[in-house]
């Protein structure tokens, strides 16, 4: 599946880095969760020095080809941005962060030295955005780490719960290999609580263990029928649909089918992520139902805005009663709206309002 958003040329890139106004108490970084340096990666590239310019950026993040593709931008550095008190478009850090990432792994800018493992042993359960950022930073600073994976392949979320359109996984898996050339260990196929546990850890010498098992599981909606044929759950939906574009799962196994009508309930970004998913898995016809108006939707506005041009209906203020049903199977989502209760008609509801830790 071909990326949506396409990276800058180089000339692009520098200009873009250009606009950078270098503030002397720079609000992007205040709006970026890991206070990243981004006046200074930004001149680095608007002088041509890339790897300068990702050596800044490495120094506090381990993922920055992935971060530049799916932080929530707007929300964090790039709403925080001064331009836009300017009513101007603010800087595109992103877009900026990606293209650094990319360009130096395809032309291998720096040289990855492993570090001498002198500080202790450590054990890293999961293999998603917490574990992989933790091990970065581990094996970095001299520890042994060991991260292990229930799944055939790593990557957790950045794998299986975000579109190819959005990250494609020969990116998530370009970064694995860059920990793997660090040092770090990868043991796949390992359940903790099964196959491993704190004291079987503990007697194979590790010295601490962190757990990065994210929120794998989605939430229940809470009404009748939710457990109904043809009610679906997002993250396994969006796992299966991942699946089937590796060519390793039937088409037949995707809770989506041609000509299926949809209904996903939830508006972040993972409703986005199913929405869209839904429709180039051939559903003809894909309506969101979100139980509050747009002003309090959690998508990033570029997720909606790609959603509607996919041709995405939206329903605001359709509060779920219901799972509709007939004969057992799911026939559409009864909601209550401030005209009454209404019936969405859907073959598949999809549930996508949160998850949990498994």
């Amino acid at each position: 599946m071909e990326e949506e958003v396409p990276s800058y040329t180089l000339s692009e890139a520098i200009a873009e880095a250009k606009r950078c106004l270098k503030c002397k108490v720079p609000q992007c970084r205040t709006g970026c969760p890991i206070e990243n340096d981004i006046p200074a990666f930004n001149a680095a590239l608007s002088q041509g020095n890339i790897g300068e310019a990702y050596s800044i950026i490495t120094l506090r993040s381990n993922l920055p080809a992935v971060c530049g593709r799916v932080c929530p931008h707007e929300n964090q550095c790039e709403g925080h941005c001064i331009m836009n008190k300017a009513k101007k478009p603010p800087i595109n850090i992103g877009r900026i962060e990606r293209f650094i990432a990319d360009f130096e792994a395809d032309y291998q800018l720096t040289k990855l030295k492993k570090v001498l493992k002198t500080q202790g042993k450590v054990a890293v359960i999961g293999s998603g955005p917490a574990g992989i950022a933790c091990a970065g930073d581990l094996i970095k600073k001299g520890y042994e780490v060991t991260v292990f994976e229930r799944d055939k392949d790593l990557g957790g979320v950045l794998m299986f719960g975000i579109p190819a359109f959005r990250l494609p996984k020969s990116v998530v898996r370009r970064e694995m290999e860059r920990l793997q050339t660090l040092g770090v260990t990868f043991e796949t196929g390992v359940t903790y609580g099964k196959d491993i546990s704190l004291e079987s850890l503990k007697a194979d010498g590790y010295d601490a263990v962190f757990w990065g098992i994210g929120a794998g599981v989605t939430k229940k909606v809470g009404v009748p029928g939710e457990d109904a044929p043809g009610a679906v759950e997002a993250l396994d939906f969006l796992h299966k649909a991942r699946e089937f574009e590796e060519g390793t799962l039937e088409r037949s196994a995707v809770p989506v089918s041609d000509g299926d009508t949809v209904v996903v309930i939830g508006a972040g970004n993972v409703a986005m992520d199913a929405c869209r998913m839904a429709v180039r898995m051939g559903a003809k016809h894909v309506i969101d139902c979100y139980r509050r108006t747009i002003e309090f939707m959690r998508a990033a506005h570029a997720e909606y805005d790609g959603a509607v041009k996919d041709g995405v209906e939206f329903r605001w203020e359709h509060v779920p009663v219901a799972f509709e049903l007939k004969n057992g199977k799911v026939c559409g989502l009864r909601a209550k709206t401030p005209e009454g209760e209404v019936v969405v008609p859907a073959n598949k509801v999809i549930a996508a309002i949160g998850s949990g830790p498994d």
